[in-house]
C-alpha cells in the first residue's frame, strides 16, 4: 500500500467518522477522486477489518456499522502489539499506572477488531516482574510478532514446536506447552511445561524460534499457586548461581517471605516457627550479606567454602567490638 493511499484512507476514516453518512459522489469529491476509488478505499477498510457498512436507497451511501464511529487510527499488526508493549511498559512504572491502564483500554475503540483480538492476546497472558529487582542489563530486540504469536497460543492453549538456543549456545528442539508471558528486566519470557515430562521452564524469548506446525492443543494444568512471574525470577536467578546453598531459619516462612526479594531464593516450609531458604550467588560472600541482612537465626551445614566463610566472618564480627 503506498503512502498516497494510506493518507487517502486515513482522510476516508476522518469523513466516515465526521458523519452519519456519507454518499459515493459527496466521498469522491471529498478526497479529489474517482467514485470507483472510493467503493476500492471502502473494500480495504472492510479487509483491515473496519466496520463500514453500504447504506441502501436514494440518500445511500456508507456509514460506520454497529461498532460506531471509530477515530482514523491505522496500524499494522506489528504496529499494534509494538502499542501494548510500551504501554505495557508504562503501566509497571510507579504513579501512572492508571493511566497507562486508561490509554491501553482506549486502544481497543481505536483498533478494527482483528487487531485488537491480537492485542488484547498479549495483555492478557502478560504478567510483569518487580521493577525494583532490575540491573543495568542491556534490553534485547523485542519481536513483537512472535510476542504476538505466543500471546495468542497461550490464551488458545496450543502447545509449541520450538528451537531454544540459550545464550547462543547449542540448539534444543523442544515441544511444550505455553502458560504465560513475563515481562521482567527488559526482557521477555515464555513459562512453558515441557512435553514429554511435564517439567515448568522459563523460556527467553529472543532465544526462542517457533516452528510450524505446532504441537496441537493440550489441556491446562497451571503452576501451583499461579505466580508465573516469581517462577520466572527464581528459576532465571537459580540458573546463574555458581554457589547454591539451603539456608536453616528459625522462623516462619511468611517471616523471610516479608524481608526478602523475590529473586534471592524460595522459602520452604518447615514447620510453624521454623523454613528452609533456597538460595545462591556468585560467590559464598554474597550468599553471606543476603543471609546476614535477613535480621534472623539461622543455621548452614553446607556447602563447605559458605561455612568456613561465616566462620571467619564471625571471628572478624567479634574481633571488631570490646569484650565484655
Amino acid at each position: 500500500m503506498s503512502l498516497q493511499t494510506s493518507s487517502r484512507l486515513f482522510a476516508l476514516l476522518g469523513h466516515l467518522q465526521a458523519r452519519a453518512s456519507a454518499t459515493g459522489p459527496e466521498l469522491a469529491t471529498l478526497l479529489g477522486v474517482g467514485e470507483r476509488t472510493v467503493r476500492k478505499d471502502v473494500e480495504r477498510l472492510r479487509e483491515l477489518g473496519y466496520p463500514v457498512e453500504a447504506v441502501r436507497g436514494a440518500a445511500g451511501g456508507y456509514r460506520f456499522g454497529d461498532h460506531g464511529r471509530l477515530p482514523p487510527l491505522l496500524l499494522e499488526a506489528d504496529e499494534a502489539v509494538a502499542v501494548a508493549v510500551g504501554l505495557g511498559s508504562v503501566s509497571a512504572v510507579r504513579g501512572i499506572e492508571e493511566a497507562g491502564a486508561l490509554a491501553l483500554a482506549k486502544l481497543q475503540h481505536v483498533l478494527p477488531d482483528r487487531l485488537w483480538r491480537r492485542v488484547r492476546a498479549l495483555t492478557e497472558t502478560t504478567d510483569v516482574g518487580p521493577a525494583d529487582t532490575a540491573t543495568n542489563v542491556e534490553a534485547p530486540p523485542v519481536d513483537v510478532a512472535l510476542l504476538a504469536d505466543l500471546a495468542t497460543a497461550v490464551r488458545d492453549h496450543e502447545g509449541l514446536r520450538v528451537f531454544y538456543r540459550p545464550g547462543g549456545g547449542a540448539e534444543e528442539r523442544l515441544e511444550c506447552d505455553p502458560y504465560r508471558l513475563v515481562s521482567w528486566q527488559q526482557r521477555w519470557y515464555v513459562v512453558v511445561r515441557a512435553r514429554p515430562d511435564g517439567r515448568w521452564r522459563a523460556l527467553r524469548a529472543d532465544w526462542t524460534e517457533l516452528r510450524t506446525p505446532g504441537a496441537g492443543r493440550f489441556r491446562p494444568d497451571p503452576l501451583e499457586g499461579g505466580d508465573y512471574a516469581a517462577f520466572v525470577l527464581r528459576d532465571v536467578a537459580f540458573s546463574g548461581w555458581n554457589v547454591h546453598c539451603r539456608i536453616a531459619v528459625d522462623a516462619p516462612a511468611e517471616e523471610v517471605l516479608r524481608r526478602i526479594n523475590p529473586t534471592v531464593g524460595v522459602v520452604e516450609t518447615v514447620d510453624e516457627d521454623h523454613c528452609v531458604l533456597v538460595t545462591g550467588a556468585d560467590s559464598v560472600e554474597m550468599v553471606a550479606v543476603w543471609i546476614g541482612m535477613l535480621g534472623l537465626d539461622f543455621h548452614v551445614a553446607e556447602p563447605p567454602a559458605l561455612v568456613a566463610h561465616l566462620r571467619t566472618l564471625a571471628t572478624r564480627y567479634a574481633a571488631a567490638v570490646p569484650s565484655g
